[in-house]
């Protein structure tokens, strides 16, 4: 048998060895490189903390329901339906059917609408938006407050025979006192009353022009030109007369001192 000696063995080189990679840096390594927290990142998720009583699906599911109401209550609950039929009416008075055109007579009804509600919406921003924009108040107790000043708009402009007319078809039980109307059988009176004023002021529009109709039918008949169709000569002067007195001036102030 062979012995191999201890410097025969040191002799031996020996394969040499791979070399080997330094260990993968660790969540915990790499956090505290990058100077954060050795757990790693945290994720928080809080529930509402200002305590109202609606979360906030219902908060948005709300809102959108009065972005899609809105134009039904700029039409039903505002002096709009008075004041863009007062206007027809003096379209249909001067037979200048599309002058002005449909899109400035809205126009204008929207502006003097927005300004004879500008007393009401003031007595609203004090009574609900104020507060709840300073958190005073939940969303339930704002609403509710806010119906205080429309409900007072609403019974100055309604008929007491349209109200009472509507009290009885929704068979509720007789009020107290007008303020204790629900809003579902005050806003139909409110829009009738509207289109009633709306047409008697029509009347009282519509009868110089008829005056001025009669006189150049007259006018005509007494000349013997009867191929002469009368609105060629009541035309220009109804216009004529509309301009002199200031019509539109006239017409758009009176729109707001009876709807504010």
């Amino acid at each position: 048998m062979l012995a191999l000696s201890p410097g025969a063995a040191k002799g031996q080189e020996e394969p040499p060895s791979a070399p080997q990679a330094p260990p993968a840096a660790g969540p915990r390594d790499a956090g505290e490189r990058l100077g954060g927290t050795p757990e790693g990142f945290r994720v928080r998720i809080d529930g509402p903390s200002d305590g109202d009583d609606l979360a906030a699906t219902l908060k948005i599911a709300l809102a959108l329901t009065l972005l899609s109401l809105a134009p039904a209550i700029l039409v039903t609950a505002t002096s709009f339906t008075r004041i863009i039929i007062v206007l027809g009416f003096v379209r249909v008075g001067l037979q200048t059917p599309n002058m002005p055109p449909t899109q400035v007579v809205v126009g204008l009804a929207l502006f003097l609408t927005a300004l004879s509600m500008g007393p009401t919406v003031d007595a609203i921003d004090r009574a609900a938006l104020a507060p709840y924009r300073r958190g005073e108040l939940k969303t339930l107790e704002a609403l509710e407050r806010a119906q205080g000043p429309l409900r007072d708009f609403l019974l100055r402009h309604t008929r007491e025979r349209s109200l009472a007319a509507f009290v009885e078809l929704a068979r509720v039980p007789e009020p107290l006192e007008p303020r204790e109307v629900p809003l579902r059988v005050l806003l139909p009176a409110f829009v009738v009353s509207e289109l009633t004023t709306a047409f008697e002021m029509g009347v009282v529009i519509l009868i110089p022009f008829l005056v001025i109709d009669i006189v150049a039918s007259s006018v005509l008949l007494a000349m013997n030109m009867i191929m002469l169709p009368p609105a060629t000569i009541a035309t220009p002067m109804k216009v004529l007369l509309f301009v002199l007195v200031d019509g539109w001036q006239l017409v758009a102030t009176s729109l707001v001192r009876v709807s504010g």
